[in-house]
């Protein structure tokens, strides 16, 4: 696996570190760390410039330390440019499977994920990982609770596989959560009784084929799961909402440490149009997100 930790050298980027040293990784894996010098606030080629570069460099030895406990091989490297565009670049280059990114904080929307974060998010190549400190430091190999928000589309059976796929610590809880959005269809209050009558019988049918494939999206994931040795807890009845509110709710009521969520990749027209789960999730998620790209 091919790590990319892209990190502003901030306290909050220290946490993060913290939290990437506290689990488990593949065998054999790389991690690259990386930081982008901004060069908005100086001229390009300035003195400033290069001593901020140099200073850079020098502190990425330093944070470099926080994993020397991983059996990770382990590179850095300091590039100046804009870092809501150079990380992408960066993981496209280089071949990464993962990014992580730390989250900030704040009051709202985009400013609760960090706008670099934001912009990684939405442009990178491969899965990211927007990393949010636990209230308190988790002790090296700590168990993990972990949300999976599946809907039984590709992109979310992606999420399940990489999830099987790697190691966590022992101990770690895992829980499915399958949302069933439902059917809400544009009425006419001009429309005669016959068509707002097979409207209601339309919704109806749609509704059960939903919850059907809800269903059927957790017995597909336990059993991947389960032949990967993991046991999720039972999650229940798929509940029936906005998948982004639930999702967000059930995370905060379990206590998650880490959702993780298949992104469906929309760009452009379509985000705007039909909105992303997962970016949303990612936004405003009380814990640390990890949005897979197959």
């Amino acid at each position: 696996m091919k790590l990319l930790i892209a990190t502003d050298l901030s306290t909050n980027s220290r946490q993060m570190m913290k939290s990437i040293a506290a689990r488990p990784w593949p065998a054999r894996s790389t991690a690259c760390i990386l930081h982008v010098v901004d060069f908005s606030p100086y001229t390009l080629g300035s003195e400033l410039l290069k001593v901020a570069k140099r200073t850079s460099e020098d502190t990425m030895k330093i944070v470099a330390k926080d994993l020397e406990s991983l059996p990770l091989k382990i590179q850095t490297d300091v590039l100046v440019g804009y870092p809501r565009n150079a990380i992408p670049k960066y993981a496209k280059s280089w071949g990464a499977d993962l990014i992580v990114v730390g989250s900030h904080g704040g009051a709202l929307g985009h400013l609760l994920l960090g706008s670099v974060a934001h912009a990684v998010l939405r442009k990178a190549p491969c899965s990211v990982e927007v990393v949010r400190a636990r209230p308190q430091a988790a002790a090296p190999g700590a168990p993990m609770k972990i949300l999976l928000a599946i809907d039984g589309s590709g992109f979310s059976k992606a999420a399940v596989r990489s999830v099987a796929k790697r190691p966590w610590p022992s101990g770690t809880s895992f829980k499915l959560l399958s949302v069933v959005r439902p059917f809400m269809p544009t009425m006419d209050v001009a429309a005669p009784y016959f068509y707002i009558d097979q409207s209601a019988q339309l919704a109806d049918t749609i509704d059960r084929e939903a919850r059907t494939r809800a269903v059927d999206a957790v017995v597909e994931a336990q059993a991947l799961l389960t032949r990967a040795g993991i046991s999720p807890v039972d999650g229940g009845e798929p509940p029936l909402g906005d998948p982004r509110t639930l999702i967000l709710n059930e995370a905060k009521q379990w206590g998650a440490d880490l959702i993780v969520v298949g992104s469906h990749g929309w760009r452009g027209l379509d985000r705007i149009m039909l909105g992303s789960v997962s970016e949303s999730v990612a936004m405003h998620a009380p814990c640390s997100v990890e949005v897979i790209r197959s």
